[in-house]
């Protein structure tokens, strides 16, 4: 072959092989974006507009391009703020200074700013800066005290954050802070998310209405120990902070502390309720109160409803199972058998392949560390009692729990047969697009 041919042959290959490399990177990209979650809500809800607090979103290109990936909303002066946070040991800067400062008393107004595509975790010295700056032009931006300004990031873990792109978008995102701004708030703090989550209740307090908004994202990483990932609450109501500290604290363990996708407790977890005191009703002073227990359940409806959602928009999930535990020695014991399940990946890749295998629960109840008798537990897929007396049941057929684990939302129960202690958790299903995400996540 002439010379002049080889180097057209080199070029064509060259060619071809740069063609492959782009076609790669698109089907990479198209399997980066995936379909919503088929477990999601059909609509994203009607959100109240809770007087005192506004919010706007940009695009700050942190680290998505053609997206907003900034939200920050302000709220008026007399606002109380309460916070649950991650105790993971390896917490982001983020959430270090928000934990410094959720105590102190103020009534000047405050802000909360979020970030989606760089968690600004394991960061150093250049994390604890990156969280300064921006909580500096912020409170230059809405004048307010620096103490009174929150930051939180989420996505990828140890990569410096480009806090200059954020603090640039400042003077747009103040000019279109507004009360309506919440679900676009909702979307601006996504990363890995299918779905925007909201909820929200109203509720009477004397005759005056009190109003109640949330939005969180949450998709993978997610086994709480507090909160889960995201998490903003705003009420018109006027709280006072231990009480909202106190409620808050109590509700977490009833919602987002009972729910996991893959076990792995995130670095940046947040959970802040902000209490704007706008609404008419009389201020919540005592906890204990019928005006406070009336605000708590209104309250956990949302916060549980969050939850639900952050798990139906699990990794890859097909499946939301919920996990009701009973007879335990105690409460604590219910909780571990619980999780055990949920955690287990033998039980969820089961519960992905529609297998109804019930020994994987058996398994999983053995491994928990709670108190057991092979002999007192019975395990029911629904309706169907699976298992009782340490064997199958005599009324339990394969064909039963076949047809049953073909239903996207299944509940798995267990009765230990020991004593009254009762727990309830909610997790999804473990699938190939679970791996597809987390394998490429960076890439």
């Amino acid at each position: 072959m002439d010379r002049v041919s080889m180097g057209a042959k080199k070029k064509l290959e060259r060619k071809i092989k740069a063609l492959k490399k782009e076609l790669k990177r698109k089907r990479k990209g198209s399997a980066k974006r995936a379909a919503v979650s088929p477990l999601a809500p059909a609509t994203f809800p009607d959100l109240p507009q809770i007087a005192g607090a506004r919010f706007a979103t940009a695009r700050a290109g942190v680290r998505y391009k053609g997206r907003t990936d900034v939200m920050l909303a302000h709220l008026a002066p007399g606002t109380t703020l309460a916070g649950c946070f991650t105790r993971s040991a390896t917490r982001a800067a983020s959430i270090l200074d928000a934990q410094a400062k959720i105590g102190q008393s103020s009534d000047a107004g405050a802000a909360i700013l979020v970030n989606s595509g760089n968690a600004n975790a394991f960061t150093g010295r250049a994390g604890n800066e990156a969280v300064d700056a921006i909580c500096a032009a912020v409170a230059d931006a809405l004048d307010l005290p620096k103490a009174r300004v929150f930051t939180a990031s989420t996505g990828v873990i140890g990569e410096p954050l480009p806090h200059a792109r954020i603090t640039a978008a400042l003077p747009d995102l103040v000019r279109g802070l507004a009360e309506d701004g919440l679900p676009d708030a909702a979307r601006a703090i996504m990363t890995t998310d299918t779905f925007p989550k909201g909820a929200a209740a109203q509720i009477d307090l004397g005759g005056a209405p009190v109003r109640i908004a949330g939005i969180a994202k949450g998709s993978g990483m997610i086994a709480p120990d507090m909160g889960t990932m995201l998490v903003y609450l705003f009420t018109d109501a006027a709280i006072d902070q231990d009480v909202a500290q106190t409620l808050l604290g109590r509700l977490t363990d009833r919602s987002f502390n009972c729910i996991t996708v893959d076990s792995d407790t995130s670095t940046s977890d947040m959970l802040l309720l902000a209490a704007t005191g706008q609404s008419t009703a009389l201020p919540i002073e005592d906890a204990t109160s019928p005006a406070a227990e009336a605000v708590a359940q209104a309250l956990e409806s949302v916060m549980r409803d969050l939850a639900h959602q952050v798990v139906r928009d699990g990794e890859g999930a097909r499946k939301f199972i919920e996990i009701t535990v009973t007879g335990a020695r105690d409460d604590a014991d219910a909780r571990r058998v619980a999780m055990s399940i949920a955690n287990s990946p033998l039980v969820k890749t089961a519960a992905a392949g529609e297998d109804p295998n019930w020994g994987r629960i058996v398994m999983a109840i053995g491994k928990s560390g709670a108190e057991a008798d092979r002999d007192r537990l019975s395990i029911r897929f629904g309706p169907h009692l699976v298992a009782e007396s340490g064997q199958v049941a005599e009324s339990y057929t394969e064909a039963q729990g076949a047809a049953y684990m073909k239903q996207s939302d299944l509940v798995f129960g267990v009765d230990l047969g020991l004593g009254k202690g009762a727990a309830t958790v909610w997790t999804c299903d473990l699938t190939a697009r679970y791996i597809e995400i987390n394998a490429d996540y960076r890439s």
